[in-house]
């Protein structure tokens, strides 16, 4: 039985990755082009008198693909109610982070995030930190070593088999790619075009800060064999509404690992929308401005 009950679900996945892009939305990235600021205006990231600003809270679920339980840090609404449906927004953390990066107060991801909103320039969401680094034998990053790496890489299975099932199952969630979103900081950001280059039934909206090499095959290397193919980066079956890639040409981490992704893309046709900031570095002042600037995008 439990064999028909898989072939039964492989085949409704295998129908609807058919049928989504007929009924996928058609957005024009261009129309949001005029709305991006390298660094926005001094106050977008400061508490605001008389406004309610709504703080991460810390869930715990099992994580089959890691073999432990798991922290998630989760943003809800600050008027949350059972009886509406959010869309979720998924920010993956970088090398030797954990899922406390984002929500540190120097990100001021919820001042961000509300003082947008107030201005009528953002949707509600649900915003979710993961914890992505995901290996049965190691509990933590140990190094910058090919192990540690596909740790991280590992996360793909993590989200769509065990995070966002929880999630879905938690809060009120508006389910379908049209109501998810994926974004991520360094190695974060290569995950997250990772993770929606290989399931853009999953995501219309995709974005990613300062990425990290690793995509793809760097030569000579034994760290990044790659990921993917050059020729895999690409969402022909279907085209995510929103593809925001941000970075800093004063980053000395990543150096030109986001321009690379930018003339892939671009080889392989596809449409994105570029940010580039020139004296932030690979930290929260990049990472400030991409959300800023990609919050106005989702959902619409």
């Amino acid at each position: 039985m439990k064999t028909v009950k898989n072939k039964i679900t492989l085949l409704i996945t295998a129908v609807l990755s058919t049928l989504i892009p007929l009924f996928a939305k058609e957005v024009n990235m261009e129309k949001f082009k005029n709305i991006i600021v390298e660094i926005p205006e001094e106050g977008y990231d400061k508490t605001r008198d008389g406004v309610k600003y709504p703080q991460f809270k810390n869930y715990t679920y099992f994580s089959n693909t890691a073999g432990r339980k798991t922290n998630v840090n989760v943003l809800l609404p600050a008027n949350y109610s059972e009886n509406k449906k959010y869309p979720v927004l998924y920010i993956l953390h970088g090398f030797w982070d954990n899922e406390t990066w984002m929500a540190r107060s120097v990100v001021s991801l919820s001042q961000i995030l509300t003082n947008l909103q107030q201005d009528g320039k953002a949707k509600e969401m649900i915003v979710v930190l993961p914890y992505i680094f995901c290996d049965k034998e190691l509990p933590s990053c140990t190094g910058m070593d090919m192990k540690n790496c596909l740790a991280y890489d590992n996360f793909i299975n993590d989200l769509t088999t065990d995070l966002m099932p929880f999630i879905e199952k938690t809060f009120s969630v508006a389910k379908g790619r049209e109501n998810t979103a994926i974004t991520g900081f360094s190695m974060g950001g290569r995950e997250s075009l990772f993770i929606a280059s290989q399931h853009p039934e999953l995501f219309a909206y995709v974005g990613a800060v300062c990425p990290a090499p690793g995509l793809v095959k760097i030569p000579g290397s034994p760290m990044h064999p790659g990921q993917i193919q050059e020729k895999e980066l690409e969402f022909s079956k279907c085209k995510p509404n929103i593809l925001l890639i941000s970075s800093s040409k004063a980053d000395g981490v990543v150096t030109s690992s986001p321009d690379s992704y930018r003339s892939i893309l671009t080889k392989n046709n596809q449409e994105f929308l570029s940010h580039v900031m020139t004296k932030t570095g690979h930290d929260h002042t990049s990472v400030k401005p991409h959300l800023y600037n990609y919050f106005q995008m989702l959902f619409k």
